[in-house]
């Protein structure tokens, strides 16, 4: 199960890709041309295939969070016990969660060798805001897995919601986590227990990651 996540958080980061043009593309069209976009600067960048931190978290930040919608991811996360938290507590998980996405985003960029994408076109009605991008990653001497992108779309253009390999949701699998943290601890203890790991996890890389609302 461990290795499917970190397969799956390593598809998200070779998803996102930079801001320009994002909201006039199809999300089927974005997938892949981000896509394409990351893994050239991953296979040209010698330091973030050495495994430097913190340009690796530049890269991430960069080019990651634009196209996620934290804030739903959160919700979905939290799932049943959403609506009891606060405004203040739910701002607070939504800035958890993101950093703790962010911090395991970066650790699996520098796991990217020689694997290759196969895209699937998206069936997307006129009119369609939510929509599913099917794709296939190719492992040299493995079995080729299939992650499937939940996309939304809003004022600023299409957003990852929710990711999904072998079956897998990545929003799923937090909530169990999620929730029995929260039935053991309440909110504000799981956003305890997430404030904690993401100060291990700067404070061992030497790293920071950069605030925001989303």
């Amino acid at each position: 199960m461990i290795r499917r996540i970190r397969t799956l958080l390593m598809a998200c980061a070779l998803m996102a890709g930079s801001i320009a043009g994002a909201a006039e593309m199809a999300p089927d069209a974005l997938v892949k041309n981000t896509a394409q976009e990351v893994l050239t600067i991953i296979k040209q960048d010698k330091d973030i295939q050495s495994g430097n931190s913190q340009k690796v978290l530049e890269l991430v930040q960069a080019k990651v969070l634009p196209h996620f919608a934290f804030a739903r991811m959160a919700q979905l996360a939290v799932g049943r016990h959403w609506p009891k938290a606060s405004p203040a507590q739910k701002q607070a998980l939504i800035q958890e969660f993101r950093t703790l996405l962010v911090r395991t985003y970066s650790g699996s960029l520098t796991s990217y060798k020689d694997q290759t994408i196969d895209y699937r076109p998206a069936k997307l009605a006129p009119g369609d805001t939510d929509v599913t991008v099917k794709t296939i990653v190719n492992q040299p001497g493995g079995l080729p897995i299939p992650i499937d992108y939940s996309l939304e779309k809003g004022a600023d253009g299409w957003k990852v919601y929710d990711v999904s390999v072998d079956g897998v949701s990545l929003v799923t699998n937090y909530r169990s986590s999620f929730s029995a943290e929260i039935q053991s601890r309440g909110i504000d203890g799981l956003i305890k227990v997430l404030a904690d790991k993401n100060r291990r996890e700067a404070k061992s890389s030497g790293t920071a990651v950069t605030t925001g609302k989303k």
